[in-house]
């Protein structure tokens, strides 16, 4: 009786890890959906880099050096923070693919979408509040 009893709980145990089939697809669309973020985050740093770098954003001839520094610092602000956000989220959701319970948010796509749109709107912004005889300084010829 015993035997048969610890025989049937054994056979049940297999059957839970199996109640999602698509388990394995699940957790590498999770790494892709990761990697994704990585790339995004690389590019938002190295964006920022390039904006402080350019000549463009702080002219040699002139004395001030402009403020493009902040907005690059922005940039790589908010490609440090998705490093760390989507960090977080893959671990959360891996653990809810392993609980079988995961359930998508909307917050940190929204968070990150109108991050960006700000950013966006900084270097538009930035971009034509450069007067024109600056502009003529960047200019090679």
């Amino acid at each position: 009786m015993l035997l048969g009893f610890i025989k049937s709980t054994q056979a049940n145990a297999p059957k839970a890890k199996r109640l999602n089939p698509s388990r394995v697809r699940d957790h590498l669309a999770n790494e892709r959906t990761y990697l994704a973020w990585m790339r995004t985050a690389i590019s938002l740093m190295g964006f920022g880099v390039v904006i402080v770098r350019l000549r463009a954003f702080h002219p040699p001839l002139l004395p001030n050096p402009g403020n493009g520094w902040k907005l690059g610092l922005l940039f790589a602000a908010v490609g440090l923070l998705a490093v760390l956000v989507s960090t977080k989220h893959y671990f959360t959701v891996r653990d809810d693919i392993d609980y079988d319970n995961y359930e998508p948010t909307d917050r940190w796509v929204l968070v990150f979408s109108l991050a960006i749109a700000l950013l966006g709107a900084g270097v538009i912004y930035f971009i034509f509040s450069v007067p024109t005889n600056q502009i003529d300084l960047m200019v090679p010829e």
